[in-house]
């Protein structure tokens, strides 16, 4: 089955007065909507100027009330080695910026989410151009 490319949440700029805004993006469908097995998403986070914090929820509801919404666990790429030698992935559940960010950075995650989508919240500064998901 081919993948799915879509923008869950498009251009969004803060009024600039340094209030603190809150964001909440429409659900899209995710892997777990398709009944596929391998549960593979990535997003693509695309910032200008921003100071806030980013964060992908994911439902494993069909019909999902504000209740049945949770924060996804992103892979960010980067690993650590334990005391013991064993290699752990670094995690993380929300993408938090407290100085301006201008980046376009990618992340991934695994499961079989029916519906995914994205939340900004502490937001103070800047423009979320778009986020962008692939599964």
């Amino acid at each position: 089955m081919p993948s799915n490319s879509t923008t869950i949440l498009t251009q969004q700029t803060h009024d600039g007065d340094s209030a603190v805004q809150t964001v909440t993006g429409d659900k899209y469908r995710g892997d777990g909507y398709y009944g596929r097995s391998d549960g593979l998403h990535t997003v693509q986070v695309d910032l200008s100027g921003f100071i806030g914090r980013v964060t992908i929820e994911g439902s494993l509801a069909i019909n999902p009330t504000e209740d049945d919404w949770f924060a996804v666990e992103l892979g960010t790429g980067s690993q650590t080695v334990d005391t013991t030698g064993v290699i752990r992935e670094e995690n993380i559940t929300f993408i938090d910026y407290s100085n301006v960010a201008t980046n376009t950075k990618s992340y991934n995650f695994t499961g079989n989410y029916v519906w995914v989508r994205v939340s900004i919240t502490n937001w103070t500064d800047g423009t979320v151009n778009s986020v962008m998901l692939n599964h």
